[in-house]
């Protein structure tokens, strides 16, 4: 079929399904909106009453405690929503659902009182929980089975995400710190206005993707959901729970960005930059910097590995995404090993952390979206998506605990520490790589680069 009569949801841009750039879209704005938050809410809450921009006047003990919650919540709500999907409504309204809620959540934050800031929580945990499972798995549907771009769309649907996280460090970090937090937490809910009318007006894009396949009138569609699984399915889950392990303790440690290093770059930090002073909320958004910048780079890096057959697989791809963030947390030992000894620490100590964590998570968080999509049973998509969000939530919690001991231990025991336990349990999973990769029964082999040129769309069941 020619380019010329292609359906919408058939034509490309850039190599791509067009439908990638409306969930790239989407995504972008709902993470702006939360990232936006996050950025806020442990200083807005360890900000005293009396500060000339007000908070909460929580501890820090007690605003990691509920970071690490809240963070917790807004992941493992990625379960219910993914069975929402499933079961109900299909990953297309369950979107659309979560979005919704997600403009509620940030708005009620907006209002100045203590109920409409745990009732705001509450909403937004609800819609994470629907958007974010789902959302993640329309991008796999994109794709045919064997299609190498699944990874580099996932890259670039990944660098949409950290667009959205970049401008919310700066512009919402900047509005909440410095005019006031809670006109910093509305305008993330105006932001999210925009990422549910993005995805509506791309509907055309996404008629093939996304659906509620109880009601398909594909045949094979609804033999699927009839079926048992497979020893293969069986086995390729197996893989995806233990892979989960390296998903937990990866969050456990970058987690501490929007916790500890959050904190540590507003109180230990020398901030001043030519005589003025960096915002802290602004650290929150090297991350993102690093990600839109390296992003593309690596992703091509470990594509070409893999077409010219050397070890690429997403299992070696995560154990490496575990060792590099470990490596970083050397920087932060460093980092408070002189504000121990000077009573200040330099902003490069945070920067080069963040450029490891950064690297480290594209070597991991994108490409581990990717594996849950190909490895998956399709009648159990959204479902295996939504236990990966809430291994991630898992890692937040034990990110705030970890954030938490360091009243106790001190920050560089902390950092030290979580620096060794990731680049051990790296090692240690990597002992079982070869037996682990073999459960997976070529799921990622004989991948090529190839256009879609069939005239009729297809869905995360092909695989």
């Amino acid at each position: 079929m020619s380019a010329i009569t292609k359906q919408p949801h058939e034509k490309e841009l850039f190599g791509h399904p067009v439908g990638l750039y409306v969930l790239f879209f989407t995504e972008m704005w709902e993470r702006f909106s939360y990232y936006g938050m996050r950025a806020l809410l442990v200083l807005y809450l360890t900000s005293k009453t009396t500060d000339v921009n007000p908070g909460v006047g929580w501890t820090q003990g007690e605003a990691l405690a509920l970071y690490g919650w809240y963070t917790m919540l807004v992941y493992v709500m990625s379960i219910p929503g993914g069975i929402l999907a499933d079961k109900f409504l299909g990953q297309k309204k369950s979107v659309i659902l979560g979005a919704i809620l997600l403009v509620i959540g940030h708005s009620v934050l907006a209002i100045e009182a203590m109920w409409a800031f745990y009732t705001g929580l509450a909403f937004i945990i609800l819609g994470v929980g629907c958007l974010k499972p789902n959302i993640s798995t329309m991008v796999g549907g994109l794709y045919k089975k064997g299609d190498v771009r699944r990874d580099k769309g996932f890259t670039i649907f990944y660098i949409g995400i950290n667009i959205g996280a970049f401008l919310s460090g700066l512009v919402v970090g900047y509005v909440g710190e410095v005019h006031g937090w809670h006109y910093g937490f509305g305008l993330a809910g105006i932001l999210m206005v925009l990422g549910l009318i993005q995805f509506l007006t791309g509907q055309k894009y996404l008629v093939h993707v996304g659906n509620y396949l109880g009601k398909s009138d594909k045949v094979e569609d609804q033999e699927a959901y009839k079926k048992p699984l497979t020893k293969i399915e069986k086995d390729r889950v197996i893989v995806l729970l233990i892979s989960f392990l390296l998903i937990i303790a990866f969050f456990a440690a970058f987690e501490q960005a929007g916790g500890l290093m959050n904190i540590y770059a507003s109180e230990k930090t020398d901030r001043i930059l030519m005589g003025w002073e960096v915002p802290a909320t602004w650290f929150q958004s090297l991350n993102s910097f690093f990600i839109i910048t390296l992003g593309v780079a690596i992703a091509a890096f470990w594509a070409k590995r893999k077409l010219k057959g050397t070890e690429a697989s997403s299992l070696y791809k995560m154990i490496i995404g575990l060792g590099l963030v470990g490596i970083g947390f050397l920087f932060m030992s460093a980092a408070s090993s002189e504000y121990d000894s000077t009573g200040s620490s330099m902003m490069i100590w945070l920067v080069l952390a963040y450029l490891f964590h950064t690297v480290g998570e594209l070597c991991l968080s994108p490409v581990s979206l990717s594996f849950v999509t190909k490895l998956a049973p399709a009648k159990y998509a959204s479902i295996m998506m939504g236990i990966y969000f809430a291994t991630t939530g898992l890692g937040n919690k034990a990110a705030g605990l970890l954030g938490e001991s360091s009243s106790l231990f001190g920050e560089f025991k902390v950092f030290t520490g979580i620096a060794i336990f990731c680049v051990v349990f790296a090692l240690l999973v990597f002992m079982f790589f070869k037996k682990l990769k073999a459960l997976t029964h070529g799921a990622e082999d004989n991948e090529t680069d190839f256009n879609t040129k069939e005239t009729e769309g297809f869905e995360l069941a092909d695989n």
